[in-house]
């Protein structure tokens, strides 16, 4: 038995009864019911989408990711490759939206119309106006990032807060007395992203606790402005012995402003962060840094998706990630 015999049964086209498996368009629900009703008389069941129809469900997860003119890093591509593949494990389907703006059409259309079961949001502020239109829509979703209310939410999230914090005692217990934090674009540091701002609030009280000058610098995710942030640190502050990034697109930047600048790393420059596996690898020597586990977070998101669309009353649930920071061989004592 095929779609055709379904459509032919049902008294509608073949294309009707493609889009009420699919739920990628809407049709009126006594369509939907007919043809659930042929389905379940010749006892059809092609794959999920069957039990989708059955169910109300699209089986399609909506990911909201930064918008298309904005470069994914090599971590939110991971979030990405970890919310692809864990879905596939439980047969749902993802269906991408790279959408920016309060008012951004792509993110309207993704939670109208019965696309989607649930959303994954990326890329969160603390005061996120997507999660209101999210809340006030009735959808299941759950966020990468968490606003500052975050107790009625559902999210995965890494500790930024804690992870600077490491690596300023860290760069303290080696003797450095100045150090830099080199944040997120100025973008995304005044539009209150979260990474940044609990980066921020790490680092300044780690710097007031260890009694160290911190001086904080925001940096666009590109190599150039990484290099241009660090040739004016060593320009204009020369006390400055280390820095602390949780900017991984800079560092190839951060390293040619090293290099140019005769700085030997760690002997006579130590630089750590928070960074995807990959960035902390191709660092010269490798980086000290808390090593994000990107993949286990986008499947996480999924795991907590899935849970809160089929218990929609359920408390909701939170993971917080701190890894480790991993020493490798870009920080050593102070330079006397």
């Amino acid at each position: 038995m095929n779609i055709g015999e379904i459509a032919r049964r049902s008294g509608v086209a073949r294309s009707t009864v493609s889009y009420a498996l699919s739920g990628k368009r809407p049709v009126s629900e006594e369509t939907r019911r007919r043809i659930q009703a042929v389905i379940d008389e010749l006892d059809y069941r092609p794959n999920a989408t069957a039990r989708a129809l059955k169910e109300g469900r699209t089986r399609t997860l909506g990911l909201v990711i930064p918008p298309a003119g904005r470069r994914l890093t090599s971590m939110q591509l991971d979030f990405v490759a970890g919310v692809v593949e864990s879905a596939a494990r439980v047969d749902l389907d993802v269906l991408l939206s790279p959408s920016g703006g309060d008012h951004d059409a792509s993110f309207d259309r993704l939670i109208s119309g019965r696309r989607v079961d649930g959303v994954i949001l990326m890329e969160i502020r603390l005061t996120d106006p997507r999660v209101s239109r999210l809340e006030q829509a009735a959808t299941p979703f759950v966020t990468i990032g968490r606003t500052s209310d975050p107790d009625r939410a559902w999210w995965v999230d890494l500790d930024y807060a804690a992870l600077v914090t490491r690596c300023v005692h860290h760069l303290a217990d080696l003797g450095h007395r100045g150090i830099a934090l080199i944040n997120r674009s100025v973008e995304l540091v005044s539009a209150g992203y979260g990474p940044s701002s609990r980066a921020h609030e790490g680092f300044a009280e780690a710097c007031a606790d260890r009694g160290v000058t911190g001086t904080e610098f925001c940096c666009a995710d590109d190599a150039p402005a990484g290099e241009e942030c660090v040739a004016r640190i060593l320009t204009e502050y020369p006390r400055i012995t280390a820095i602390v990034t949780i900017n991984e697109a800079a560092l190839p930047g951060v390293q040619r402003a090293l290099e140019r600048a005769g700085r030997e790393v760690p002997a006579q420059f130590s630089v750590v962060g928070v960074a995807a596996r990959q960035w902390a690898e191709e660092f010269r020597p490798q980086l000290t840094a808390a090593d994000i586990p990107s993949l286990e977070i986008g499947a996480t998101a999924v795991d907590l998706l899935t849970e809160r669309i089929a218990q929609p009353d359920a408390t909701p649930r939170h993971r917080l990630f701190a890894p480790p920071i991993s020493l490798r061989g870009s920080s050593a004592p102070a330079p006397r």
